[in-house]
């Protein structure tokens, strides 16, 4: 039952900064890290082609996390809930590491004739990419990109310097101030919407230039709320076992967050069956192909895995309301989703470069840990670098009344 006593909400306590303990959460995740570096050194003597079509899947694994911890964020400054506020201070720690986001592109932006099809000098001669020649050019392609990082490092960098100075400032009355937050929230969502389905059509779906979907964008979307879900609640069931977050992280703040990753598994399945069945009752020669490399061959068993692990397990599981309320039982649920992100990911890229083998390679994993070795300890020292609760956020204790203890 619901308490409205506000007294477990010492400031003192909730402004503090453990950063001892995510410290040694740090040190945990870069074991994996260090051994997917040392895969992906390996892996890129072996085969350069390979390495770069897996530095791909890992890039876009890793960049969904950054840009669905700033639509996630965005989403609860427009709705507010102790949900977003026990979980604020993971997206904000996520969004901050867009600069190395930036830095990672370079590798893809200085190969594009190594996975684009379209930048090809051979190019030329396929009619299909000509008619699309206009949009598809590497002059343009670099100009859509500095514009897409240019938008959402200007979303990252007002809401935190926002958040920031509510730290800063003795807590106080809900202000003019406080409804900056919503007044930006609304159009940026927008804005990432529109730029991260560009971003879809330019970095994942024109890797074949024959093939479109008009939803191509908003499975991507769905794809970067169900990562960023499950890695929320990976993150926060391991910063429940020590304050502040042990005394705002309730079972009702779980069950919130495990009923958005229901929502977000759900979004996941609709997607990918409405395309499924446009595409298939279509049966039209330029988008038919991607489901029947996908479904057949050596992709079937992949699909298969993904359905099960992606969409049937994770729905039964979640169905139960007391797994949803139990960190240690809706972790799992998470972490086998966050997998699957990325097998969905290699189903999603490598029929384009493989169309023989096993499907999956060691090397997709492999680059996903590599990127994770210096994406994680931005995101560890970011979050170590503010109190873990927004405590002075005006709303903040009329939220956090509303949570059983």
């Amino acid at each position: 039952m619901a308490t409205h006593s506000n007294d477990h909400l010492d400031e003192a306590v909730l402004m503090a900064r453990p950063e001892a303990e995510i410290g040694r959460l740090g040190s945990r995740s870069l074991v994996l890290g260090g051994a997917g570096v040392l895969l992906a050194l390996v892996g890129f003597f072996v085969s350069r082609e390979t390495f770069l079509q897996s530095y791909l899947v890992g890039y876009i694994f890793w960049l969904s996390i950054t840009l669905g911890s700033l639509g996630i964020l965005m989403i609860h400054h427009l709705t507010g809930g102790a949900w977003g506020m026990v979980g604020r201070r993971i997206w904000e720690a996520g969004t901050k590491t867009l600069p190395l986001m930036v830095i990672l592109f370079l590798p893809i932006a200085f190969n594009l004739e190594g996975l684009y099809a379209w930048a090809r000098p051979e190019a030329a001669h396929d009619p299909v990419v000509q008619l699309k020649v206009a949009y598809l050019n590497a002059p343009f392609f670099y100009v859509r990109a500095v514009l897409f990082f240019v938008i959402w490092g200007g979303l990252i960098y007002v809401l935190n310097r926002w958040s920031r100075e509510q730290d800063e400032e003795p807590a106080r009355l809900i202000g003019p101030k406080d409804r900056r937050f919503r007044l930006l929230s609304g159009p940026g969502l927008c804005l990432l919407v529109i730029t991260v389905t560009f971003m879809s059509v330019d970095w994942v779906m024109s890797l074949d230039p024959h093939f479109y979907s008009t939803i191509f964008g908003v499975l991507m979307l769905g794809g970067q709320g169900l990562a960023t879900m499950a890695f929320t609640i990976l993150v926060l069931s391991a910063l429940v076992r020590f304050d502040p977050m042990a005394r705002v992280a309730k079972p009702d703040v779980f069950h919130d967050l495990g009923k958005l990753m229901f929502a977000f598994v759900m979004l996941w399945a609709y997607f990918n069956v409405s395309q499924l069945l446009i595409i298939w009752s279509a049966n039209l020669p330029e988008e038919i192909p991607f489901y029947l490399e996908r479904l057949n061959g050596p992709w079937r068993w992949v699909s298969t895995i993904l359905l099960l692990l992606q969409f049937v397990l994770p729905f039964l599981f979640l169905l139960s309301r007391d797994l949803k309320r139990n960190p240690s039982a809706v972790r799992w649920v998470a972490t086998v989703i966050l997998v699957m992100r990325v097998v969905d990911l290699v189903w999603t890229i490598g029929p384009v470069f493989r169309h023989e083998g096993s499907g999956l390679h060691w090397l997709d994993f492999a680059l996903v840990l590599a990127i994770g070795a210096l994406w994680l300890p931005l995101f560890w020292r970011s979050l170590a670098g503010r109190p873990l609760v927004p405590a002075r956020d005006p709303y903040f204790k009329e939220a956090m009344a509303h949570v059983g203890h």
